[in-house]
């Protein structure tokens, strides 16, 4: 237990040392939870080292650093996680975004569409990819679709927040209630891990639904059933862009040419593995 009247220097120290041997992130977990303790932005950490917290805000901050010795994620804890410098609201019903994802809404924001192109954003959880790219297009006809009540909820809820009310929610297995509309671009961050990896009993994704992990054939159903029916859903020209495990880029690529899309590639995320394959329909 820390003691009582830490200041802001105190605090950080000690939570690091209480987090070191649970996480491998301890200093940025620390901070991340005493900002939200403390309601500030991450400069008043260092422009304000010496100011003692509220007993209030010592009692909360302890609470919350033995909740993630415990293992549970930063983003539950706070119920909030930055993507693509946007806030996003976030709970236990649907995957916390990750930074690599990013690299799906880059690859989508510079390809060449018209002014006023429809995306559909399947599995959207968070809406994190949706919104982000209506924020960054607000002329774009984004809707965004998932099977899980909850997690239409919440991206709705991101939605208002965001002040992005153009942005289309519905619940939709897959393209179970996707109308005979027409896509330019569908993009997809899809369970893509096999039911069989170890890692899922390990980290964060011990507290995040398997559902919006997992596909059966390791990993492969959701991706390649995806791919074989937005067919039906792209206009002539239209891109599909889905993000996959980095050990999958061949066998995604080699069944979008095997649906007959064209300038198939793999883009690479920011620690150079291998995170997204996009193909064109003609």
């Amino acid at each position: 237990m820390a003691q009582s009247s830490q200041t802001i220097a105190q605090a950080l120290q000690w939570a690091s040392e209480q987090l070191h041997s649970t996480s491998e992130s301890a200093k940025v977990d620390a901070e991340a939870l005493l900002l939200h303790c403390i309601n500030k932005n991450r400069s008043f950490l260092y422009t304000w080292p010496d100011k003692t917290l509220s007993s209030a805000q010592q009692a909360d901050f302890e609470a919350m650093v033995a909740t993630r010795q415990a293992g549970r994620p930063v983003a539950h804890i706070i119920g909030e996680r930055e993507f693509w410098s946007l806030p996003f609201l976030v709970n236990d019903t649907t995957l916390i975004p990750r930074p690599d994802t990013e690299i799906l809404v880059e690859s989508a924001l510079n390809l060449p569409l018209a002014d006023d192109a429809n995306v559909l954003d399947l599995g959207t959880g968070t809406g994190a990819i949706a919104l982000s790219l209506a924020y960054e297009r607000p002329s774009w006809q984004v809707t965004a679709i998932d099977k899980v009540p909850e997690a239409v909820a919440l991206a709705k809820a991101n939605r208002d927040n965001l002040k992005l009310g153009q942005v289309e929610i519905l619940q939709s297995d897959w393209f179970s209630e996707v109308t005979d509309k027409r896509f330019d671009l569908i993009v997809s961050n899809p369970p893509y891990i096999d039911e069989a990896d170890n890692h899922l009993s390990q980290g964060d994704v011990r507290f995040e639904p398997h559902s919006a992990l997992t596909a059966k054939d390791q990993g492969y159903a959701d991706l390649f059933h995806i791919a074989q029916t937005a067919k039906s859903y792209l206009t002539s020209g239209g891109y599909l862009l889905l993000e996959h495990g980095y050990q999958q880029a061949i066998k995604v690529r080699e069944k979008l040419i095997e649906l007959g899309y064209q300038d198939v590639a793999t883009i690479r995320d920011f620690g150079s593995n291998d995170r997204c394959t996009l193909g064109r329909l003609c």
